[in-house]
């Protein structure tokens, strides 16, 4: 019997009830050097503008590599909070949790600042302090979301990958069952504090590592952006802040732009521009086992769908090789084997093209990728071609093989 499921039912003829409501999230992402000097009353000041009678409690979750390079900064957090204690007040003894992906895979990691949420009596008046790179903030954006069904969040970014890209989004998750940031959900922070003086201690890797996302940014929406980052390549190589701080600004406002504008926030629909190049960025970071940075990925996520969108005939021989002799000359890798390990075997747990599904899996719908249409515009698609994609592969492989290494630069010292 087939039954027709557009009929309207009712109980004793009582109607369903329907009901709507807006929620506006307000939160500024602010840009300072010395965010715990004693001097610097920032902190003070967006914990005071919520119009609460203080002082507030806070709990500090620190990023334990940033402590290796950083060893005063627990006492400058608890000098501060004694410098503003009409203001706010540590509820506990600053949390210590791993950085980088380690953090999201380890579910003590997350019981453990559960646990001290809890002993400390931090509710929803109170503040939790993210301080540390992307992976670890976005652990410690899942813990605050999840207590309490909400604690207010303050993030400070120590990387330039959180400082341009994660730590300023709505997102958190952690990984689960192989899959990364199966766990997670959408919680805009109270506000994110830019501290460009951590950015001094990250050593060339990680540097270079989150430009790879202002890369993607640009190519998808800001042409001059991506001419700013190609022809400041030499400076950012050599680490020239003032370089850096451009691009991160920069980079940090186009987000914001298109979270704010862009109409799907929460990701509701099928399409997440914002992660072009990351489907195969993501399953590079597992096939890898973490060996990857996660901007080192996107780089080679970026340069495998522009080589894609060059083959399909979206993109021009020109830019396409524009595009993969910037990132060529930031030092980045185009290329690792695991691009090409088991890729004629699509069902294989090792074939890249793994990630395609799992990519479409995390956000449900149809299949939606953003290719580009040129340098600065990106366009979707929802079908490829995978033995085109086999194609791109091979030859990004030959152009990285053939290219002149990328350690040409010579910085002043």
């Amino acid at each position: 019997m087939v039954v027709d499921i557009r009929q309207k039912t009712t109980f004793n003829n009582l109607q369903p009830i329907q009901q709507s409501f807006t929620v506006t999230f307000n939160y500024g992402v602010h840009f300072t050097t010395g965010v715990f000097d004693i001097r610097n009353s920032l902190l003070a000041q967006v914990i005071a503008a919520d119009g609460d009678a203080g002082p507030k409690k806070v709990l500090a979750v620190v990023d334990s590599g940033l402590l290796q390079s950083r060893r005063p900064l627990l006492k400058q957090i608890a000098a501060y909070c004694d410098r503003y204690s009409d203001t706010l007040k540590l509820a506990a003894d600053p949390i210590v949790v791993m950085g980088g992906e380690e953090a999201k895979n380890d579910p003590d990691e997350l019981s453990k600042i559960h646990q001290i949420i809890d002993e400390a009596g931090i509710c929803r008046h109170s503040y939790i302090l993210g301080i540390g790179g992307g992976a670890m903030l976005d652990l410690v954006g899942y813990a605050a979301a999840t207590a309490h069904r909400g604690i207010r969040l303050i993030r400070i970014p120590t990387t330039v990958l959180a400082q341009n890209d994660s730590g300023v989004g709505v997102k958190n998750g952690i990984n689960a069952f192989g899959k990364k940031n199966f766990l997670g959900t959408f919680a805009p922070p109270y506000a994110v504090l830019n501290d460009f003086t951590f950015l001094t201690s990250l050593d060339d890797r990680d540097w270079r590592s989150g430009i790879a996302e202002a890369i993607k940014v640009a190519l998808i929406k800001d042409a001059d952006f991506f001419e700013y980052i190609r022809t400041h390549a030499h400076a950012l190589v050599c680490r020239d802040m003032n370089s850096m701080q451009n691009v991160v600004y920069r980079c940090a406002q186009l987000h914001m732009d298109h979270i704010a504008h862009k109409g799907d926030p929460f990701e509701k629909g099928s399409s997440r521009p914002l992660d072009f190049g990351h489907w195969a960025a993501h399953k590079l970071e597992q096939l890898t086992n973490y060996r990857l940075r996660h901007g080192e990925a996107v780089a080679i996520g970026i340069a495998l769908d522009a080589t894609y969108s060059y083959l399909v005939g979206q993109l021009s021989r020109l830019e396409w090789r524009r595009i993969l002799n910037t990132l060529l000359s930031l030092g980045f890798t185009l290329y690792v084997p695991e691009l090409s390990e088991k890729m004629t075997e699509d069902e294989h747990p090792r074939c890249l093209f793994r990630g395609l599904s799992e990519f479409r899996e995390h956000l449900g719908g149809e299949l939606t990728l953003t290719l580009l249409q040129r340098i600065g515009k990106g366009i979707e698609v929802h079908e490829v071609d995978i033995s085109l994609f086999r194609q791109a592969i091979w030859l990004l492989s030959e152009f990285y093989d053939s290219s002149l290494p990328a350690t040409g630069w010579e910085c002043a010292m």
